[in-house]
């Protein structure tokens, strides 16, 4: 199997309470928020010094997600180079839930994928990972663990 579900949509911004607002607005319900640094995610995202601020939204439904973030620390990029790094406002990537992410890295390895940072492990929770692959686009992969 390639993948289980997409997890969720990455957007970097610069107010985040207007867009947990407007989000909410449309129907979406705030599931959580709170600030995250630390290596592990400097490992995932590929940059070192991060501190950001993390909203997490989901659909009624329960199945879709939105995932908002505004970056503190490196600040957010506006410009958007070939190879935006994860810190550019905007769409960033689409998050998937995978059953085996080393499997999964290869394949798309063979397709011209390459990883942006490192496969990380969070805690004893995730194994995550972003690739950016064709056109530039960034896909992150999450295997649970346990």
């Amino acid at each position: 199997m390639t993948i289980q579900r997409m997890d969720n949509v990455l957007i970097v911004v610069e107010d985040l309470d207007a867009v947990i607002s407007f989000f909410v607005e449309l129907g979406m319900e705030l599931e959580g928020r709170g600030p995250i640094e630390g290596r592990w995610v400097e490992r995932v995202i590929g940059i070192d010094g991060v501190r950001q601020d993390v909203a997490m939204l989901r659909t009624p439904d329960g199945h879709g997600r939105v995932e908002l973030t505004m970056f503190h620390a490196p600040k957010a990029v506006r410009a958007e180079p070939k190879d935006a790094p994860a810190n550019t406002l905007g769409i960033r990537r689409i998050m998937f839930a995978v059953d085996d992410i080393e499997d999964v890295v290869a394949r798309l390895r063979d397709h011209g994928a390459e990883l942006v940072g490192e496969l990380a492990r969070y805690e004893d929770a995730y194994r995550l990972c972003y690739l950016r692959g064709p056109e530039g686009i960034v896909v992150g992969l999450a295997q649970q663990l346990g």
